[in-house]
C-alpha cells in the first residue's frame, strides 16, 4: 500500500514549472515564457500567485538595468495585485509582500522617468497605479492614452451607441461612426480640461506627465479629463466619467 497523496507532489510539480518560467522570462530574450505567465499566473490562475516566488521574482527583475526584462515584469506585478485585490483567496497580497511592492513602485517610477516611447510610458503609469492600488481601472484609463482612443458608451439613459473618443495623430474629436474606415465620418471636437483645473489623479498625471518629458501624453489626459460630446444625442459628457463607467 502505497502512503502520501499526490496534491505535494502535484504542488511541487507546479513550483518547478513556475520557477523555470521565471527563469526563461529573467533573461529578457524569452518572450513566449512571458505569455505563458500572464496566462497561467493571470488569466487562467493554473500557478498559484500567491507562491513565494512570484512577487519576490519579479522584484528582483524590476531592479534589472535592462526594460525588456523590468517592464514586463513591473506590468504582470501590477496586474496581478490588482486582480489579487478583488479574489478574497489572495485579497491580502499586498500586505503580505508589502517590501516586495515597495521595491516595484519604486522601480516603476524610476523606469517611468526615462522612458521616452509613449506607448512604453503609458504603461508604465499603469503599472506605478496598479502597484498604489487606490484604482482598478488605470488599464482602461493608460490603454486608451496609449492607443490614442477610447470606445465608450454615451451617458443618455435612452441608449446610443458607442462611440469613439480620439486622441491622435488625426486630432481629438468623437464619432460615432468607425472613423479609421473613412474620411468622411461626422466628427465632434473634443474640449479638454483646462490644466489650472484639474484635480487629483488628473492633476498628478498631468503634472507627471510633463515632468517626465511627455507633452503628448500631458496634452491627451486634458482631453481625458475633460469632455466628448455625443455625436447622436448631442450631449456633452465626462470621458473619464465614461471610461470609468465602461471599466465597470
Amino acid at each position: 500500500m502505497t502512503t502520501g497523496s499526490p496534491a505535494p507532489r502535484a504542488h511541487d510539480a507546479a513550483s518547478e514549472r513556475l520557477s523555470a518560467l521565471l527563469e526563461r522570462a529573467a533573461t529578457g530574450a524569452d518572450g513566449r515564457a512571458w505569455s505563458e505567465l500572464w496566462t497561467e499566473l493571470y488569466h487562467n490562475g493554473t500557478l498559484d500567485v500567491a507562491h513565494p516566488l512570484v512577487l519576490r521574482t519579479l522584484a528582483g527583475m524590476a531592479r534589472s538595468d535592462e526594460a525588456g526584462v523590468a517592464a514586463p515584469a513591473l506590468h504582470l506585478a501590477g496586474a496581478l495585485l490588482v486582480q489579487a485585490d478583488q479574489r478574497h483567496e489572495t485579497r491580502d497580497l499586498r500586505h503580505r509582500y508589502a517590501p516586495e511592492v515597495a521595491c516595484l513602485l519604486d522601480a516603476a517610477n524610476r523606469w517611468r522617468q526615462v522612458t521616452a516611447e509613449r506607448s512604453d510610458y503609458c504603461y508604465l503609469l499603469e503599472a506605478v497605479l496598479d502597484l498604489e492600488g487606490d484604482i482598478h481601472w488605470a488599464e482602461d484609463l493608460t490603454g486608451g492614452l496609449a492607443a490614442g482612443e477610447y470606445e465608450i458608451e454615451c451617458p443618455d439613459p435612452d441608449g446610443c451607441a458607442s462611440l469613439w473618443v480620439v486622441l491622435g495623430a488625426r486630432g481629438f474629436f468623437s464619432a460615432a461612426e468607425d472613423y479609421a474606415l473613412s474620411d468622411d465620418v461626422e466628427t465632434f471636437p473634443l474640449h479638454p480640461a483646462d490644466p489650472r483645473d484639474l484635480e487629483g489623479l488628473g492633476r498628478r498625471l498631468h503634472e507627471l506627465a510633463l515632468a517626465d518629458g511627455q507633452p503628448d501624453v500631458a496634452r491627451a489626459l486634458t482631453h481625458v479629463f475633460g469632455e466628448a460630446t455625443c455625436p447622436e444625442c448631442e450631449q456633452r459628457f465626462s470621458v473619464i466619467g465614461q471610461v470609468i463607467a465602461r471599466a465597470g
